[in-house]
């Protein structure tokens, strides 16, 4: 068998193939393996931002009521295993590179996504979970995860502009493509929507036979304390997974315990030593993002923090973000900047930021890890955001984890 380091390599070199919206090539291969995304329950989530958080509590609070789960999420932040797991673990090296090997043997033609998607469900179908919690890629129609079944429930948490190139350069554009998700027999629960996204959304509903369930609470029970850190920052993604936990049957002890049980890295994660040298780290790469982030990057939010110049914010994007409006959102969370490029080749140039916002450049992630607490000091906050390959990057140099390469897939 493959050694993991060249699996990886192998696929890794489908990268240039880029983004190809489409269910033909997934159909195919999953028809190859005997289609295993039809042996299990599902869960499918879309949305421009949250979606990953709330596959995050579905997933903990389906285990906390006994049943085997799988979680397949994207991007990675610091191993591609990351991406599959099973009860809450990620899969083990031997079983990746087996499955991997299998999928690319028998679909040369499919692009890195669609690999790690069949792998995927090939690991569910034969773990034999009783239900798969599924992230969407990209938009959701032409998503290589949507080949499934109509699942148990489809999720839609928010409809933002981002990848407009791919999914159209409106609300409406972009929520009847991730509306595509949603299937005949379906419960569909959604988050706060526009208006002109949400029509699209009620057409398709309608359109299949679908139902849309009103939305619930945050609180698995009204007003009791959550022991979960930061729960402010995830009050909306918690109202869509715990209206998705209750249609699944799930009970108020199992969603409880599962909110509590919850681990979900780099998304409004903070770390610390002894209550000190404290970083957050928050995947926000988009505008919509970056207005949830400043709303919680208050110095009453933030423990002890006493004013924004004790806040160092460390910051990189991608060219095919909007990292203007992500910058103007976050220019006044802190009293100081640190621009770097995150380690992937379409990383926006740290210079161009500093040419129209005010802060420093450093040449790689440790020097603005290093740079950003050297100015606040070890009571201070660090803030890691604007891409998730630069926190993912800035995470496992922080906690000394092993790493695979980011990919922007």
């Amino acid at each position: 068998m493959a050694e993991l380091k060249e699996t990886l390599e192998r696929l890794y070199a489908l990268v240039p193939r880029g983004t190809k919206l489409g269910l033909e090539r997934v159909q195919d291969v999953c028809a190859q393996f005997g289609n295993p995304q039809e042996t299990f329950d599902a869960v499918h989530v879309a949305g421009t931002n949250g979606k990953g958080s709330v596959c995050a509590f579905v997933a903990s609070s389906a285990r906390a009521a006994g049943k085997k789960v799988g979680l397949y999420t994207s991007p990675h932040l610091s191993r591609f295993a990351e991406r599959i797991q099973i009860d809450g673990q990620p899969i083990s090296d031997e079983l990746l590179v087996e499955l991997l090997e299998e999928v690319m043997d028998k679909g040369p033609d499919l692009t890195f996504f669609e690999v790690a998607t069949v792998a995927a469900f090939l690991a569910f179908a034969r773990a034999e979970v009783d239900l798969a919690v599924l992230e969407v890629g990209l938009g959701g129609r032409l998503d290589a995860t949507n080949v499934i079944p109509p699942p148990k429930v489809a999720a839609i948490t928010r409809v933002a502009f981002d990848h407009m190139n791919y999914l159209g350069d409106s609300l409406a554009a972009i929520g009847k493509e991730k509306a595509g998700i949603i299937k005949a027999g379906s419960k569909v629960v959604l988050g706060r929507i526009h208006p002109d996204a949400r029509e699209q959304i009620d057409l398709r509903a309608a359109e299949v036979g679908a139902e849309i369930v009103e939305l619930g609470p945050a609180e698995p029970i009204p007003g009791a304390r959550i022991a979960y850190p930061r729960l402010a920052m995830f009050g909306s993604n918690l109202a869509v997974a715990n209206t998705i936990a209750r249609e699944l049957g799930i009970d108020t002890d199992a969603l409880l315990k599962g909110i509590e049980n919850t681990v979900w890295p780099g998304r409004n994660e903070l770390l610390h030593r002894n209550n000190q040298d404290l970083t957050l780290l928050d995947c926000a790469h988009n505008p919509d993002a970056t207005v949830a982030l400043s709303h919680v990057l208050d110095p009453s939010l933030l423990g002890e923090i006493e004013s924004r110049r004790e806040v160092a914010l460390v910051f990189g994007a991608v060219k095919r973000k909007n990292w203007r409006a992500m910058m103007r959102r976050l220019e006044s969370t802190a009293g100081h900047k640190v621009f770097v490029a995150p380690p992937v080749a379409d990383a926006v140039d740290p210079n161009e930021i500093a040419e129209r916002f005010t802060g420093d450049v450093a040449g790689s992630v440790a020097e603005a890890l290093t740079r950003a607490r050297n100015l606040v000091g070890p009571r201070g906050v660090v803030v890691v955001t604007g891409s998730s390959y630069l926190v993912g990057a800035a995470r496992s140099m922080l906690l000394g984890l092993p790493s695979d390469p980011p990919v922007e897939l």
